[in-house]
């Protein structure tokens, strides 16, 4: 079964000062920018008084809109790890529907792993970004609390990864390069996913992935973690997103099992070194998509651009790449990850 959904127009470009936002109260925020949302609700009254009573105080409103500018730069500049992961995890962070939607020209997608059903966590398809043909493979949060529940909140069963690992080889028998976009708190834990064979159908795709003839872009969207991420995490080009993270364990996860103490979660988040700039570091991704002041809910239409430009840059430079040597590559750059000088020489 295929459904072809064609890309529909883009919606005004929502800036953080946008008439159009909500108000910033309205949903629950992030502790460290409450003095920032306190401003906006404050520039969102000022500009409705403005409205209604035809009232000229732009010179106050304009004022108002530069200390907020000024509030997200110097915030944004400063972000320890665990705040980072609360923006990766913002309730309107653009997820893989949205990036399908509004970055790609067209959408065909592909259902079921021929073996079990089809699930819903997991999204794969036929897409065209900008004329250039591609597959799709997506961990799938949605947006509204139905959809949440419906998809696990992007926790993938094991047939999920079946269906990401059959499509991935389907792209690889038609020459067409796939771009995953991972963003999962991890696979789905329940007795069901345990039963129907989760770790193996994981360590199957990490597997698969490294003999997939073709270029593969793997870009971490909101969250990366674990071995749910992992799991259509294998590429020749592992790109984040600037307020993403990518860890083999949730900070929650690890502060629950090294000091069962949870008020220790934001300590885990730095000794995890989850950042994107972290990672870039230890030389475990190849690059950074930048997002606007505040994250990507902030302004999606920026995110859309960069992560666009970035994916067909990396497909440009991998796709006059010999197939064979592109696997090999591959190999050897997860081989070496982790690696120390002299201890692991290439064989």
């Amino acid at each position: 079964m295929v459904r072809v959904r064609p890309r529909p127009l883009l919606s005004p470009p929502r800036t953080i000062l946008s008439e159009e936002r909500r108000k910033p109260d309205a949903s629950p925020g992030m502790a460290f920018e409450a003095p920032i949302r306190h401003m906006e609700a404050q520039l969102a009254e000022l500009t409705e008084l403005s409205r209604v009573n035809d009232l000229d105080i732009s010179k106050e409103i304009g004022a108002l809109r530069s200390k907020i500018e000024a509030a997200l730069a110097a915030t944004y500049s400063d972000l320890d790890p665990w705040e980072s992961v609360n923006v990766s995890r913002h309730p309107e962070r653009p997820v893989a529907s949205d990036y399908i939607d509004q970055m790609f020209d067209e959408f065909i997608e592909l259902h079921g792993d021929k073996n079990y059903g089809d699930d819903r966590a997991m999204v794969t398809g036929f897409a065209t970004l900008r004329g250039r043909r591609m597959m799709i493979v997506g961990h799938r949060k949605g947006k509204t609390t139905p959809e949440r529940l419906e998809t696990n909140f992007g926790c993938a069963h094991p047939e999920g990864y079946r269906k990401a690992l059959r499509k991935m080889r389907l792209a690889a028998k038609l020459g067409l390069p796939i771009v995953t976009l991972i963003n999962t708190p991890g696979a789905y834990p329940g007795i069901g996913a345990e039963e129907r064979g989760q770790a193996a159908a994981i360590a199957e795709n990490i597997l698969g992935m490294f003999d997939l003839a073709v270029p593969i872009v793997c870009v971490v969207i909101g969250e990366g973690g674990s071995g749910g991420a992992l799991g259509i995490g294998v590429g020749d080009r592992v790109l984040m997103l600037q307020y993403s993270y990518y860890s083999v364990i949730s900070p929650e996860g690890c502060a629950a099992i090294l000091w069962k103490d949870g008020a220790r979660t934001p300590e885990a988040a730095s000794a995890l070194k989850l950042t994107a700039g972290d990672l870039t570091r230890l030389g475990v991704i190849d690059g950074v998509v930048a997002e606007p002041l505040g994250g990507a809910h902030r302004d999606p239409e920026v995110v859309f651009q960069n992560l666009g430009d970035a994916i067909l840059e990396h497909l440009d430079e991998l796709e006059g790449v010999d197939p064979q040597q592109l696997v090999a590559d591959r190999r050897e750059k997860f081989r070496r990850m982790g690696a120390v000088e002299g201890r692991f020489p290439t064989v």
